[in-house]
């Protein structure tokens, strides 16, 4: 192959968008004259790259979408540090059986414990299996929720967030939520009822909801809707952050 040749591939490669085949022709090119592989392997496994670094991009677009403030895994999470949760039971999370099964899970403690690592870890996965999920706090998704009904555009903005396989609501209980916001909560989970899965993270245990929502009925209403189907987990450990 002349050099104008050469540089003419990668011209070309490069304005078709194969930046992974791009970047892999140069050193595969020795390869290939040394081994003496024939054109239909070199493709192949030119190919096979490039399909290799458009699902890693996809799947980064994807995980980007549902705005996690940052990336973690249930590798990396320790579970000694945390006695009180059962370690099998989190893996067993992982094959997203729940995400099937309609099934919510509440992660109970205090400030500091992991409740929001293992959920974007949760997260992550879901992503990587192809399931729809958003990470949004309580009172972000209660600000646009309020902000949707005072625009008068609520039910479709009840319709997004429904639409999402797996919903992350984190950090319930930190910050006060007036009687129309519950009101507003309670719509959403009751479109999500038994047609996705909730997952939600909170500093306050289930009985004392009332208070948090300034309305047993209400705090009854939403909590009937997210324990139906649900897996509780309390962690009872130490904060790292302490």
């Amino acid at each position: 192959m002349t050099t104008s040749n050469y540089q003419e591939l990668l011209h070309n490669l490069e304005t078709l968008g194969l930046s992974s085949i791009r970047e892999y022709v140069p050193n595969y090119i020795d390869v290939v004259n040394r081994e003496k592989i024939s054109l239909t392997e070199a493709l192949l496994e030119l190919t096979r790259k490039e399909l290799e670094n458009q699902r890693k991009k996809q799947l980064n677009r994807v995980i980007e979408r549902a705005r996690f403030p940052k990336k973690t895994s249930l590798e990396e999470f320790d579970f000694s540090f945390q006695p009180s949760i059962n370690k099998r039971e989190i893996l067993d999370l992982k094959h997203m059986k729940f995400v099937e099964d309609f099934e919510n899970l509440i992660f109970i403690g205090s400030p500091g414990v992991g409740k929001t690592h293992l959920t974007i870890a949760l997260g992550i996965e879901a992503c990587n299996q192809g399931y729809r999920t958003l990470f949004i706090t309580c009172n972000e998704l209660l600000i646009r929720l309020r902000s949707a009904y005072e625009k008068g555009t609520l039910e479709r903005v009840l319709k997004r967030y429904a639409r999402y396989d797996v919903l992350i609501i984190d950090e319930i209980g930190y910050l006060p939520i007036k009687k129309q916001e519950a009101d507003l909560f309670f719509q959403l989970l009751a479109m999500r009822y038994e047609r996705s899965s909730t997952i939600v993270t909170t500093n306050i245990v289930l009985s004392r909801w009332g208070e948090l929502f300034q309305s047993p009925e209400i705090a009854a209403a939403i909590l009937d809707r997210l324990v139906h189907h649900v897996k509780v987990f309390k962690i009872t450990g130490k904060s790292y952050r302490m």
